[in-house]
């Protein structure tokens, strides 16, 4: 019991040691997207402020595998904070329900602060003949299979709202799945596919031009950048799907590490200069604790497998 007792306390004061001297080189976060967007852009941001301490973070693009490939590599690198995951609701919440990953997104993690979400919001093409929801759905069950709705691939964010939507409403639209959200919207754009659940930060553009028609947003409430959007709910068919993104570090990270990581990534997003950035977009920036972002993924994956059971959504 004694010798057990003095490990603990061995292994507790190096932990401690260890904790202290963090960071002592380069953070690297691996984001599983090309640089532009705003999961390469949060990253960024903190790295910014860090630099301003004299601590350097790196951004790395890695792309490929759907977000996989990034991960795998954090959930296997050693557990002492200097790899880290922009992790995402497909990477997390959505492709361990659809497939067998190389990791295990619910123990392999361990998170560190949700930092933005951005709803998604349904447009259509300019020739669908409705300019409300209720309207949508009345034209799309009087034209069953007429209608047809772009995702950015199957099990995409996209693609489970319109799925959901078919659900909760009852009507028969046919979905049209691509290679990412740049083909489906161009797709979209030039009236190939009736509607599209895109999220807000990548429709503005098409919406204030025109391209499109916003029907409504998959939120609680409307957002500042589009005021004049309603909201699911207000159209009769309540639904929160979109995209998140937010830190998280190999499971077994020393939590002082964790807590360090955390405060500072908090504290360079919370200028007013990044809020407005991303209000900008359409976002929201919770900014929370471990737990809470650790709850957050949990809810939000028990969520999505709600929806890919009753549709039957098979990669």
């Amino acid at each position: 019991m004694r010798i057990c007792f003095a490990l603990f306390l061995t292994i507790a004061a190096t932990l401690a040691a260890f904790a202290q001297d963090y960071p002592s080189r380069p953070i690297r976060v691996l984001v599983p997207a090309q640089a532009g967007g705003i999961g390469d852009i949060l990253p960024r941001i903190v790295g910014a402020k860090l630099a301003e301490t004299g601590t350097t973070l790196i951004v790395e693009n890695r792309t490929g595998g759907a977000g996989v490939i990034a991960a795998e590599a954090v959930a296997k690198a050693p557990p002492d904070g200097y790899l880290l995951l922009m992790g995402n609701q497909g990477q997390l919440s959505i492709r361990p329900l659809l497939a067998k990953l190389p990791y295990d997104a619910a123990k392999d993690f361990a998170p560190v602060t949700l930092m933005v979400t951005v709803p998604n919001i349904l447009v259509v093409h300019p020739s669908v003949p409705a300019k409300t929801l209720p309207e949508l759905i009345a034209y799309a069950k009087t034209n069953p299979g007429k209608l047809s709705y772009a995702s950015q691939g199957i099990g995409a964010s996209g693609h489970i709202a319109g799925e959901l939507l078919k659900l909760a409403a009852g009507v028969d639209i046919t979905h049209v799945p691509y290679r990412g959200a740049a083909p489906a919207a161009q797709d979209l754009a030039a009236g190939h596919v009736s509607m599209m659940f895109d999220v807000v930060s990548l429709a503005l553009g098409p919406i204030k031009s025109g391209t499109v028609r916003a029907l409504g947003l998959a939120s609680k409430e409307r957002v500042a950048v589009l005021p004049d959007v309603p909201t699911m709910a207000e159209g009769g068919h309540p639904m929160e799907v979109g995209a998140w993104f937010g830190l998280l570090a190999p499971v077994g990270t020393p939590r002082p590490v964790i807590d360090w990581l955390n405060q500072e990534s908090r504290k360079a997003l919370s200028t007013a200069e990044a809020r407005e950035k991303f209000v900008a977009q359409g976002a929201t920036m919770p900014l929370g604790t471990p737990e809470e972002f650790r709850d957050f993924i949990a809810s939000q994956t028990a969520r999505f497998a709600d929806v890919i059971q009753r549709a039957g959504i098979k990669e």
